[in-house]
């Protein structure tokens, strides 16, 4: 098969597989409707509290579909830290990921 015969071929088959893997297009949200997922509240397991170093009560780790409110800190595990030092952050949920 000749060079020119192969490199047709190529692009035929880009042609026909190509709009099976694009992206469809999105279409704009209406700024009178925010999303609902903005909307809503992340749903969080309510793992207790602990006393910090400090003597204050804060919120143990918590596993949640996003980043609830007050967190500052998402460990590598996935849970969320409420933490208010970065000392010993996340340490037994395999350290800081990311801090918020």
């Amino acid at each position: 098969m000749s060079l020119m015969r192969r490199f047709v071929s190529v692009l035929t088959l880009v042609a026909i597989l190509l709009p099976a893997f694009a992206q469809a297009p999105q279409q704009p949200q209406s700024q009178s409707q925010p999303n609902q997922q903005q909307q809503s509240k992340p749903k969080c397991t309510d793992n207790g509290t602990y006393t910090n170093s400090q003597g204050q009560t804060v919120k143990r780790p918590e596993n949640c579909s996003a980043a609830p409110q007050g967190a500052t800190a998402q460990c590598r595990d996935g849970t969320y830290s409420f933490s208010q030092s970065r000392r010993g952050t996340c340490s037994h949920h395999g350290g800081v990921a990311k801090w918020l």
